[in-house]
């Protein structure tokens, strides 16, 4: 099996939706350093591709929940919801644009720090488990301009990192808004679906899409797979440790975004070593 063929796509597919699923993400977060390393996908393709897997593993986590789970009562939350659709929606389509301004030295350097942040919170969470958990009770003013505020900041992670989003919804929606996991987990899907599918249409407009090799030997098998591997999670949930689970995965983000970092401080130090320049007449 080649290392960077569509089985292994498959395979890799699998083992971090497996991952994800045990941990409730999509596990895109996880992915994105696989594309960049393993497959060595050019930082923009990475990204662009990784959005588009995020989508198909979306929709399947949705109609699995939505066509079998009973749908929890979200009408206290609906302020905060739609504040957060709305303002992801909108800065995920800013940042799919942004994305080809981007050269590929800074993009790395954002990918990085955004890989390490997200380290950090899965370190948090699994720390400190409910102590983070502020107790907001439904109603209250502020509720909707929070939530318009991070839909911002969680659209632009989604255009910029490939991801759905929901490593970064879930614990905003337990934490800042008071929900629990169960109508956390249903909230992030009613929120993180237009925001991916806007990331990946911009995309498609754009033309990021045109590499059919790619698509078909690494986007379609491990779309597959990150499907499979979710469902495999989700079953296994109640027999491995969550919070030790964190925590490795937590660390294993932190050294891909340090690996990261260098290779961008390194493609910037490159332009330094063509050779001395000529003499000035």
């Amino acid at each position: 099996m080649r290392a960077d063929g569509p089985a292994a796509a498959l395979a890799w597919g699998a083992a971090i939706g497996t991952l994800g699923g045990l941990i409730g993400l999509g596990g895109a977060e996880f992915r994105l350093p696989v594309l960049l390393g393993l497959f060595a996908l050019a930082a923009h393709h990475a990204v662009r591709l990784n959005l588009l897997v995020s989508l198909v593993t979306l929709a399947a986590s949705a109609a699995a929940r939505f066509g079998v789970a009973e749908f929890p009562g979200l009408a206290a939350h609906w302020p905060e919801i739609a504040a957060l659709t709305v303002s992801a929606v909108a800065a995920a389509w800013f940042g799919a644009g942004l994305l080809g301004r981007l050269d590929a030295r800074r993009l790395k350097r954002i990918i990085a720090a955004l890989l390490a942040g997200i380290g950090l919170l899965l370190l948090a969470e699994a720390a400190a488990g409910d102590s983070l958990h502020l107790g907001a009770e439904p109603g209250g003013w502020w509720r909707a301009p929070a939530g318009a505020a991070a839909g911002v900041a969680i659209g632009l992670v989604s255009s910029l990192l490939g991801v759905a989003g929901g490593e970064l919804i879930i614990p905003t929606l337990l934490f800042g808004f008071g929900l629990d996991i169960r109508t956390a987990g249903t909230a992030s899907l009613i929120i993180s679906l237009p925001a991916v599918a806007v990331g990946v249409l911009r995309h498609a407009r754009a033309g990021g899409y045109g590499d059919r090799g790619a698509l078909l030997g690494i986007g379609l098998p491990m779309a597959a797979g990150s499907v499979l591997g979710a469902a495999a999670g989700a079953a296994l949930l109640g027999f491995l440790p969550v919070g030790a689970l964190k925590l490795l995965l937590g660390v294993i983000l932190l050294v891909s975004a340090g690996k990261l970092w260098r290779k961008g401080a390194a493609a910037g130090a490159a332009p330094l070593a063509r050779g001395p320049r000529p003499p000035r007449r």
